[in-house]
């Protein structure tokens, strides 16, 4: 049993004024924010179910909220099975420009000397990328400050919606807008500081404007209270939120997931532990659905943090069977059926749910993920697009997908510079041949090994 990952077409993006493509530099480091000539991976199907273990890397999510919280603490932290990736490359480059100082070794321990509330930089550019989580968290983050800072992205960055926190941050009177008078970055913040009151926040889009609320609420001049207008998506990443600002020592009142009451307190440092990333190990159980095989995912359980874990949940529906054991997770496939399902609440691992439908023995609807068109693509559209690519019918709703499974056509397919793309139709190719996934490098975002470790998951 193997699987071959090949790479092909090795056309590494140039970055002169001959393609059109822009550079924008960062310390010593250059990031690219167009591309035009691209990578691509062709999946060979494996022979036989897939049997192994799999650690992934740390998680995104907890690692770029414990960097905001410890750069915000009274100490020296020290953050360890942090994750190495573009999100946390930019996180981590910005805190630097804020002259907040950090070192991180080989083993991915990031150690790193919190302000204690107060911004050392009063003016500061901030270079995001395509990191929702950085240029959501920092620009709250920056209004604890006194000065100027702008903070943007790349060119899709700039359309992802900021204006809820916006919105917020100027009802407690702070100077905050979008340069290009959008309701997306370039976002310029002039802060004298974070005044306390009551503000309210929009929840429909994205749980990361309440998130970055939040994590700087504690150093407000007086108490914040925040009430969530509307629909809160994505409930389990403010329940993590909250559960870090716990660990570094602040306490939340909270009233039904709508309103929010923080006083003013203080992170205190200490050591943490970054869990596996539980979106990414979404791959790696569906692998084994999709093949009849067998995936255990050490130093993740059932009561782990991070909301994804419940991916495997969606699983059991469609026929796996899940072992939890106190220090990791189980997959092993069995006869797929498709399900209707609400995924609102684990919205990142609905791509790879679509990768598992097309296998199922009846047609999935996916549901109640709308939210989904303002990430790194439409994901929503660029799921349905892809499926049809592959000859397979499906219907496009405005909360989700119909999915109804049937022969599969080899395609090239179009990653939309989305990490979940790329990693979750690459799952089709484990069962199909001649499926392509374009600019596979676009997982460095979240996971830059991920074809590493689904190649070596393959072989075992």
């Amino acid at each position: 049993m193997s699987a071959k990952i090949l790479l092909s077409s090795v056309l590494k993006c140039a970055t002169d004024a001959n393609n059109g493509s822009v550079c924008v530099q960062s310390h010593d480091t250059f990031y690219t924010t167009e591309k035009t000539l691209l990578n691509t991976i062709e999946i060979q199907p494996v022979s036989g179910p897939v049997e192994g273990k799999v650690t992934p890397p740390g998680s995104k999510s907890i690692t770029n909220r414990a960097l905001i919280i410890a750069a915000l603490a009274q100490g020296k932290s020290v953050l360890r099975e942090t994750l190495a990736s573009n999100d946390t490359h930019v996180m981590l480059d910005s805190l630097q420009r804020l002259n907040i100082p950090w070192s991180r070794d080989e083993q991915g321990t990031v150690s790193i000397t919190g302000c204690g509330g107060k911004i050392p930089s009063s003016r500061a550019e901030l270079w995001l990328e395509n990191s929702g989580t950085s240029i959501r968290f920092l620009t709250a983050m920056c209004a604890l400050g006194v000065g100027g800072y702008e903070l943007d992205g790349n060119s899709r960055m700039r359309q992802r919606p900021i204006i809820p926190l916006v919105k917020a941050l100027r009802e407690l009177g702070i100077d905050v807008h979008c340069l290009h008078n959008t309701d997306s970055p370039p976002v310029l913040v002039n802060s004298i500081g974070f005044p306390g009151g009551q503000v309210h926040i929009e929840g429909n889009l994205s749980s990361q404007y309440l998130s970055a609320l939040l994590m700087v609420a504690p150093y407000a001049s007086s108490p914040l209270e925040i009430i969530v207008k509307g629909e809160l998506v994505s409930v389990p990443y403010i329940e993590l939120t909250l559960s870090l600002m716990k660990s570094f020592g602040v306490d939340v009142q909270v009233d039904g997931m709508q309103r929010f009451q923080v006083t003013p307190q203080v992170y205190r440092a200490r050591e943490y532990t970054i869990e596996p990333d539980a979106s990414a190990a979404s791959y790696f159980f569906a692998a084994a659905a999709v093949t009849g095989g067998s995936v255990t995912v050490p130093n993740l359980h059932k009561n782990a943090l991070q909301g994804d874990i419940k991916f495997v949940d969606a699983l059991a529906l469609m026929g796996c069977t899940i072992e939890w054991g106190d220090n990791y997770v189980k997959v092993t496939g069995g006869e797929l059926r498709g399900i209707d399902i609400d995924m609102n609440a684990i919205s990142d691992t609905a791509q790879t749910l679509a990768a598992v439908a097309v296998f199922a023995n009846g047609p999935t609807r996916v549901r109640n993920v709308e939210h989904m068109r303002y990430k790194e693509t439409d994901r929503i559209s660029a799921v349905v697009t892809e499926l049809k690519r592959l000859g397979i019918k499906v219907e496009e709703h405005p909360d989700g997908y119909t999915i109804h499974p049937g022969a599969i056509t080899p395609a090239s397919i179009k990653t939309y510079d989305d990490h979940r793309m790329a990693m979750s139709f690459s799952l089709i190719g484990l069962k199909v041949p001649g499926i392509v996934i374009e600019d596979p490098d676009c997982t460095a975002k979240t996971y830059p090994h991920f074809f590493d470790d689904l190649a070596k998951l393959c072989k075992n």
